[in-house]
């Protein structure tokens, strides 16, 4: 069942300060920085009165359609529904781009479409086993409830063999957690389009959606390329690049956050407690914009196709590296002198060296 709406604080992304909710959305402008543009893929903002926790989301979420809702949004959730269930591979593909809005981000169309490119030629995902939700023509909109219902559709029926892809571009980020199912005592968050009025879909919402209803025999791989997306699946062991080593991540409430069986993988775009950019640093034409994380993640199986987990995330880390050693101007992958570090986590212990193979 899910608790009453309760008042809660945020961090502030920009300045790193927990921030009481209380009061109306205060909005800082993002910076501009040259002529190689870069802006962080985190909220400069305080957000008050607008959080709905949800303890267990997935339970208490409702499988009928609310008649508040408009014939179109109705209309939009049948159409979700109805997604063909195609057994192997299938992949849920999210960008928002908060069009119109004073944090607006350029890149999440472009890498979602690149994304798409990227799992039908590097892993053979069929055309119609990928959906999208994106603010583009044709596409159903990112909003909270169809984020929501694609994630349902992601791993229904779900059977040994399937290889499942969550991929989303957007902004991310953390709140205070009140039921000690996080070490750093934070919860990562990801934002729908529509999270000023709906709420943000936090990272006990997404294991419970997504990770937990994994059977025996299936594989989910998650890229979330966001600021403060490092453990936004919650998942319990989390590997350490510099050690070379898991770490444990399980909550000290003792709450289960692994699979039915199953294996679920996240790369976050970085730790969380760092920013992440949407840049056009590695843009040829130096204007085109995109995810850095969602970048260096497709290039390391250009420059390696037979690319293992390993190889991924040092190539990942490498090119990052490479392009601040050029002295480009993006301000947002190196915040406070911090490297964007994109980090690991897994439901269970694995060899790096494994290939990495969706």
């Amino acid at each position: 069942m899910s608790s009453s709406p309760v008042t809660e604080s945020i961090c502030c992304p920009k300045c790193q300060e927990a921030v009481a909710v209380d009061g109306d959305v205060q909005i800082q402008s993002k910076p501009e920085s040259g002529k190689s543009v870069c802006v962080n893929k985190g909220l400069h903002v305080c957000i008050g009165n607008m959080l709905h926790r949800h303890r267990h989301s997935s339970s208490s979420s409702s499988s009928t359609i609310p008649n508040s809702l408009s014939s179109h949004e109705k209309s939009t959730l049948d159409t979700i529904r109805n997604w063909e269930t195609i057994k192997g591979k299938r992949a849920l593909l999210c960008a928002v781009s908060y069009d119109k809005q004073k944090y607006h981000i350029k890149g999440t169309n472009y890498d979602v479409i690149k994304m798409r490119e990227f799992l039908m030629t590097q892993f053979k995902f069929p055309s119609a086993s990928i959906h999208i939700l994106a603010e583009m023509e044709s596409h159903p909109h990112p909003t909270k409830r169809n984020i929501q219902e694609a994630l349902r559709w992601l791993v229904k029926d779900n059977q040994k063999g399937d290889s499942l892809v969550f991929y989303f571009s957007g902004h991310g980020l953390r709140q205070p957690d009140f039921f000690d199912d996080e070490l750093d005592g934070f919860d990562e968050t990801i934002c729908p389009l529509d999270f000023r009025t709906e709420g943000m879909i936090i990272d006990n919402e997404i294991n419970d959606t997504i990770v937990r209803p994994l059977k025996e025999g299936v594989k989910l791989h998650a890229m979330i390329d966001a600021c403060h997306s490092g453990t936004i699946l919650d998942l319990p062991h989390v590997y350490s690049t510099k050690k070379h080593c898991w770490s444990d991540n399980k909550p000290t409430s003792g709450a289960y956050k692994g699979t039915n069986g199953g294996l679920a993988i996240s790369i976050g775009a970085c730790e969380d407690n760092q920013l992440a950019a949407d840049t056009s640093a590695f843009s040829e034409s130096g204007k085109q914009m995109e995810g850095a994380m969602t970048h260096t993640f497709r290039k390391a199986f250009s420059e390696n196709s037979k690319a293992t987990y390993a190889n991924v995330l040092s190539s990942m880390h490498d090119n990052i590296l490479a392009a601040k050693k050029k002295n480009f101007s993006i301000s947002g992958l190196f915040h406070r002198e911090r490297l964007q570090e994109p980090l690991l986590s897994s439901s269970e212990e694995f060899n790096l060296n494994e290939a990495f193979v969706l």
